[in-house]
């Protein structure tokens, strides 16, 4: 994790050991979930496959609760129930790869959320199946709450990284067998 001009970075890197194919479906159904409380659903709007590569594009928002303090919620521009997420996934089996890149659709004027992450067969083992993900977020046009906004996402972010890989763990124990046990 790093700080600085731009805000709060994110960089994570885990190998799964599972094949391609059961981390992808897990990835792809892993919300909502009650290991998770704060994705509340996903929709997808928008799905398509190139005919001359077999690529797979997705669209899909994501509903999260609002997970600002309540005691920063007192300003206006703070005070939602739900925050909007986009994610667009190009996945090619051939390859097997699955990019991804999201963004957050709420507060789009405050703040710049993004994320890109990529799930590809391990070089190491086949079976296998290594995810990597850089994210930042950046908060400006909230004036004097932009430094205390960073050092809430800064928390959030270590803390939600954590969690979304035990979740994807969980899963994939659940559904394929007992790795991490």
């Amino acid at each position: 994790m790093q700080e600085g001009k731009m805000g709060v970075v994110v960089e994570v890197r885990k190998v799964y050991p599972y094949p391609f194919q059961h981390v992808v479906n897990s990835y792809l159904n892993k919300y909502p979930t009650p290991l998770e409380k704060h994705v509340t659903g996903i929709k997808t709007v928008e799905e398509k496959t190139d005919p001359a590569t077999g690529i797979v594009y997705r669209r899909r928002i994501a509903t999260c609760n609002n997970v600002i303090p309540s005691f920063l919620r007192k300003f206006s521009i703070l005070k939602i129930s739900n925050i909007y997420l986009e994610e667009e996934s190009w996945l090619d089996m051939k390859a097997r790869v699955m990019t991804l890149k999201s963004h957050c659709l709420t507060w789009a004027q405050y703040a710049s959320l993004n994320e890109e992450s990529m799930y590809k067969e391990s070089t190491e083992n086949s079976n296998w199946t290594e995810f990597t993900q850089k994210g930042s977020i950046t908060i400006t046009g909230a004036g004097l709450l932009n430094c205390v906004l960073e050092t809430f996402a800064q928390t959030f972010l270590k803390q939600g990284v954590k969690r979304s890989i035990l979740i994807m763990e969980t899963i994939l124990q659940e559904r394929c067998g007992c790795p991490f046990s």
